[in-house]
């Protein structure tokens, strides 16, 4: 089939218990490191693209891997996240008031805005480093050191400006949201996709029908975290009741949307979880009611379309040669995405039956 497409990861990154500290003894040249070996093993499971939404190192990683100079899938890089001050993709979430008056307060160039010109101006940035889509947290989070998963972060006005300012560019708007309100405002503003979705409504799932907007339900990420929210000490005190309420709740969403038409696309948050697991969403999409051509599509041609480009997706003359197979067939039996014996990019066979 074609090579599967992963619309949200983290390659320079993966969550455990020890992720809180590292971000305060670790520098960019460590997580580069550890990307290298990431990107690897998320090319080996059969995803040929991905669409990285937050992380400093995937344009450099993006180079490295289309220079040939290290193995991995094609990457749209989105660079720094854009959050409101406190937002979930705030750097200095969790400081002490010592700490945060040394660095003092982050700004546009970090990826924090509170006007509609800090808006434009954090696109700009993303810009000049490198990315090729934006991503807003529209909402509050799950793992950042805040106690709001859901609530809104953006006026409408600030998200239009954000998308209006990245359509300059030729980028497409990725939303984290997990509150209701958060994701009508995304919406309203003209975003490409919601990420999670966790609280989706009817009258969301009407808005986001009526303005063609994408849905990535990331549930592996949903149930990764819920889980892991059950062992002591693996998230600060801060996050766990935010894993263990919001995670167990977006498989459920992604079964609501998909009744209600909602279009769908793949992408897993991979980098919450361990990198090169992302098939097992295909299973998760499955348990949730969504038949497994339609899991395929919204990993292939569909995500395609989320991306913009015409060219993958698809086994045609002409399209880049993208290819990756199973020893069973995964409409019989959908465990055997997990089993991934032969993977093509661009031409180019980095995983065969033998190997």
């Amino acid at each position: 089939m074609p090579g599967w497409t992963d619309l949200h990861v983290h390659l320079g990154s993966q969550s455990s218990p020890q992720s809180y500290s590292e971000g305060f003894r670790l520098d960019d040249v460590d997580y580069a490191f550890r990307s290298v070996d990431y990107a690897k093993k998320t090319l080996m499971a059969g995803f040929t693209s991905v669409r990285d939404l937050g992380g400093e190192v995937s344009p450099h990683l993006r180079d490295a891997i289309n220079q040939g100079l290290v193995s991995g899938p094609r990457i749209w890089a989105a660079g720094k996240s854009i959050a409101t001050t406190g937002g979930h993709a705030d750097p200095t979430n969790g400081y002490n008031d010592a700490l945060s008056h040394l660095i003092g307060p982050p700004g546009p160039t970090e990826g924090v805005i509170n006007s509609i010109d800090d808006a434009r101006q954090a696109v700009r940035q993303r810009y000049k480093e490198g990315s090729d889509v934006i991503k807003i947290t529209a909402t509050g989070g799950v793992l950042s050191y805040a106690k709001s998963g859901d609530a809104p972060q953006f006026t409408v006005e600030e998200v239009k400006a954000i998308v209006d300012t990245a359509k300059d560019y030729g980028y497409r708007v990725a939303a984290h949201a997990h509150g209701e309100e958060g994701m009508k405002r995304a919406v309203l503003g003209g975003v490409t996709s919601i990420e999670h979705g966790t609280y989706m409504s009817d009258e969301v799932m009407k808005l986001m029908k009526q303005h063609g907007t994408w849905y990535v339900p990331t549930i592996y990420a949903g149930r990764f975290v819920a889980d892991k929210a059950k062992i002591d000490g693996y998230f600060p005190d801060v996050v766990r009741p935010k894993a263990q309420r919001i995670g167990a709740l977006i498989q459920q969403t992604a079964a609501n949307a998909y009744k209600n038409g909602v279009k769908i696309a793949f992408g897993t948050d991979m980098g919450v979880g361990p990198h090169g697991d992302n098939a097992r969403e295909f299973i998760y999409m499955v348990e949730a009611g969504i038949p497994a051509p339609v899991a395929f599509q919204a990993a292939t041609i569909r995500a395609a379309e989320v991306l913009g480009v015409d060219d993958q997706g698809v086994i045609e003359v002409g399209k880049r040669a993208d290819i990756v197979a199973v020893p069973g067939n995964p409409l019989e039996d959908i465990q055997q995405v997990m089993k991934v014996d032969f993977v093509m990019k661009d031409g180019a066979v980095f995983r065969t039956p033998e190997a």
